[in-house]
């Protein structure tokens, strides 16, 4: 079978399901998000001759990505080598290896860009080490939103015009991607990112991120801040009360940062009556049922339940400390016009 012929095995689990939350309120719900920008680079490696057969397929993840790009070289025939930390739950650490996937594990945080500087930094011994191997790069691959634009063109068809936009943001790659093709069509569109505190990505201090799937240490090329017109910051007690919120309501078993989402949309779709509002839901709850699903789990929780807001603060910069749920209105500015000129990388 030829190599893209097999690369579209997969694609009949990268659509979204729309789902109707009340009102004009949607979620596009995936059973596995980055399956979708994972199979678009690796076709587009190969199809380049970056990604030669057979050659070994080398990527920095502790999440989902990871798990895609296993699924993906086991049903092509490359080896996989993914570099980690101890954010990796370890029911998908036992499934990355029985799918055949090498895994190394950082223990320390390099002195700047925390864990995953670390990681792209034995990541690149590894690539060093093993000739011909291929890094899909997914925080700085312009494949990674491009592939998106497959997403958005389902939600037109599906929902019509789109007033607001809400999703959370890690590699950038899905808000970005899917804001620039609707944008295109509706120059109006609202962009709201979910982000969460000590995260860098819109200019909060370099800290511990607890809160799997969101945020970063490092800035990568994918995110683009002229894309966004409000920023959302939530802390991992308020994202998990807004998960079981949303499987409560609404019955979808999500991940911590599909809840993150689902609490910022259904805020500003209740205070934008009419507006036609999606929100990015990346994937399901299965590997969180030990962690956010666990009543004993969530008591260890700092903040749990006591310091979970029911609305975001309004502040005024992103550096300041963010104890509960904040927002700043980023009017599509750069981040340099945000934060001023500097490396929000480290």
């Amino acid at each position: 079978m030829p190599k893209s012929e097999q690369m579209r095995k997969l694609e009949d689990f990268e659509n979204p399901r729309i789902v109707p939350l009340g009102g004009t309120l949607f979620a596009a719900s995936f059973f596995l998000m980055k399956l979708l920008p994972a199979r678009f680079m690796l076709e587009r490696a190969t199809e380049r001759g970056d990604l030669k057969p057979g050659a070994t397929i080398c990527e920095s993840s502790s999440g989902t990505f990871g798990l895609a790009l296993a699924m993906l070289a086991l049903q092509y025939r490359h080896p996989l080598v993914l570099v980690s930390d101890w954010a990796l739950d370890r029911h998908l650490h036992r499934r990355l290896i029985e799918l055949g996937a090498k895994i190394a594990i950082v223990e320390e945080p390099a002195a700047s860009g925390g864990l995953q500087r670390a990681r792209l930094q034995r990541l690149a011994a590894y690539l060093d080490e093993l000739p011909g191997s291929y890094w899909p790069c997914q925080y700085d691959n312009p494949d990674n939103p491009l592939s998106y634009g497959k997403v958005a063109a389902l939600l037109i068809d599906r929902v019509g015009p789109v007033d607001c936009l809400v999703g959370p943001v890690g590699s950038g790659g899905s808000m970005c991607g899917i804001a620039r093709t609707l944008r295109s069509l509706f120059p109006e569109l609202h962009t709201v990112g979910v982000d969460t505190p000590n995260s860098v990505l819109f200019g909060q201090p370099s800290g511990r991120i607890n809160l799997s799937g969101l945020g970063g240490n490092i800035l990568p090329a994918n995110v683009d801040h002229t894309q966004f017109d409000e920023i959302h910051w939530l802390t991992p007690a308020e994202a998990y009360a807004a998960t079981h919120d949303l499987h409560r309501t609404h019955g979808l078993f999500m991940g911590p940062t599909s809840g993150a989402a689902y609490r910022v949309a259904r805020w500003w779709a209740d205070r934008n009556p009419g507006k036609t509002v999606i929100t990015l839901m990346p994937d399901e709850g299965h590997r969180y049922v030990e962690t956010v699903y666990d009543p004993q789990w969530l008591a260890s929780v700092p903040g749990w339940p006591s310091s979970v807001r029911n609305a975001p603060v309004t502040v005024s910069t992103p550096a300041g400390p963010m104890p509960g749920w904040s927002r700043l209105e980023w009017n599509r500015r750069t981040l340099e016009a945000v934060v001023g000129p500097g490396d929000a990388s480290i």
